[in-house]
């Protein structure tokens, strides 16, 4: 596997090695002491799939008890996917990383604790499947507004296209008044 660096250096995309022949294909997604060796030494607990229509936006979902890092992957489709650093003391704090993950490109994306996450569904389909290091706990679930201007993120919605969200997500607080990590 390849570990990649984005511009923020805590979020590292997984390029799997693929091994393809007249059958299918092949690839190894997680292996505990490869991922240790390239930084990411954490324990997975629980591990999560959910599935899009098109034009759906889903986040920006971060917990702030039981804080979740995440090892996305699309397995049908393709998304946009976006990390976004609340990490207070970081000198990323309110950065965002954005890249497409599909079933095509088979790359995974970490996005460690303190991070929000979210993503765009860019096909008729997307399924969506992730290892979290904690489990979910519905007292600590947060969100943050997917299209708040001081975040700027670059979401890839076609002209004259309203996104699919949810009420929930739709009405997140903006990062100025979020709950955000000390």
């Amino acid at each position: 596997m390849n570990f990649l660096p984005t511009k923020i250096p805590d979020v590292i995309v997984i390029q799997p090695k693929i091994y393809q022949d007249d059958r299918g294909f092949f690839m190894e997604t997680y292996q505990k002491n490869c991922f240790e060796k390239n930084g990411i030494d954490h324990e997975f607990v629980q591990d999560n799939h959910s599935s899009s229509r098109k034009f759906t936006l889903r986040g920006l979902h971060y917990q702030v008890s039981h804080t979740q890092g995440k090892l996305v992957r699309a397995v049908i489709g393709e998304i946009f996917d976006v990390a976004v650093d609340l990490r207070k003391g970081s000198k990323y704090f309110g950065k965002w990383v954005g890249l497409i993950l599909s079933e095509k490109n088979k790359r995974l994306l970490w996005i460690p604790p303190g991070f929000a996450h979210g993503f765009f569904t860019l096909t008729d389909r997307a399924d969506v499947v992730y290892k979290a290091t904690d489990f979910y706990d519905p007292s600590g679930d947060r969100g943050l507004r997917w299209n708040d201007p001081a975040l700027a993120i670059d979401w890839p919605i076609p002209e004259n296209v309203t996104p699919v969200v949810s009420i929930k997500d739709s009405k997140a607080p903006l990062l100025k008044d979020a709950e955000i990590f000390e």
